[in-house]
């Protein structure tokens, strides 16, 4: 049984919710935090500690368009801000001490992953686009 894919929000041969995937596919393989949001900006399930809002999700949309805005002002998740690392039209890394964040960009979702040591930034990759 496979779980929904981000860009597939149903599975027919499964009835996973999407926080049962941040709570088992994300969260149960070491981030600190997690979260997938429509690219409407509507956070459709996050990890029970996290306080990421619509508005951060909306403006973290808004930089793939324009990734200056990034360079001047990083990221913020949670009402924390993260160094901007690299980015492209489908992710975005971000660096806030022994850790960061991983933020992957889908057809309809914007998956959002916080990592912190032990976990890398290449684990924290995998596990955010898995």
């Amino acid at each position: 049984v496979n779980p929904p894919s981000p860009d597939n929000d149903y599975c027919v041969s499964c009835k996973m919710s999407w926080q049962q995937y941040v709570d088992t596919q994300l969260i149960s393989k070491n981030l600190k935090k997690a979260a997938i949001a429509g690219l409407d900006g509507n956070i459709w399930a996050k990890s029970a500690d996290f306080n990421l809002t619509s508005d951060e999700v909306k403006a973290l949309l808004a930089s793939y368009e324009d990734t200056s805005k990034l360079h001047s002002n990083g990221l913020v998740l949670d009402g924390q801000k993260y160094f901007y690392l690299s980015g492209d039209d489908r992710v975005v890394r971000g660096k806030q001490g022994k850790g960061g964040v991983h933020l992957m960009k889908t057809k309809q979702t914007l998956l959002v992953g916080v990592y912190d040591e032990p976990l890398t930034a290449p684990e924290a990759a995998n596990i955010t686009e898995s």
